[in-house]
């Protein structure tokens, strides 16, 4: 399984993309994830400006003098872009979109649909 960012939602969902890089770099990509999607608010209402992403990551006990340069300096923008890019070449237009041997399976989905798209791509 592989996660790639889909930042298209204005500054902040790219801002927080970012920041779960940096996590990232510190081995804390899913927890940081996770942490993300517990503090949504809503697009751009204010939930992932930089300062309270430099809170999410003390929280989770990040090292900050790791971590603050990599959001602040935008060391991750060039991964989150790329991501983005490719996603929008594929024809995602959402979020969550899954491909299962190349076929899109767009939004949350039972587990019985990817059941069947693993059972497809096996034959």
């Amino acid at each position: 399984m592989v996660y790639k960012h889909s930042a298209f939602l204005g500054p902040e969902s790219t801002w927080a993309a970012q920041a779960a890089e940096c996590a990232a770099n510190q081995g804390k990509f899913w927890e940081y994830h996770d942490l993300l999607f517990n503090r949504q608010k809503g697009e751009n209402q204010g939930a992932f400006v930089k300062d309270n992403l430099l809170g999410f990551a003390k929280e989770l006990s990040l090292d900050m003098t790791k971590f603050e340069p990599c959001l602040k300096n935008d060391e991750t923008l060039a991964r989150v872009q790329a991501d983005t890019q490719e996603g929008q070449q594929y024809g995602v237009t959402g979020t969550p979109t899954f491909f299962v041997n190349g076929k899109p399976l767009v939004g949350a989905q039972p587990i019985t649909a990817f059941q069947a798209a693993m059972a497809q791509a096996s034959k």
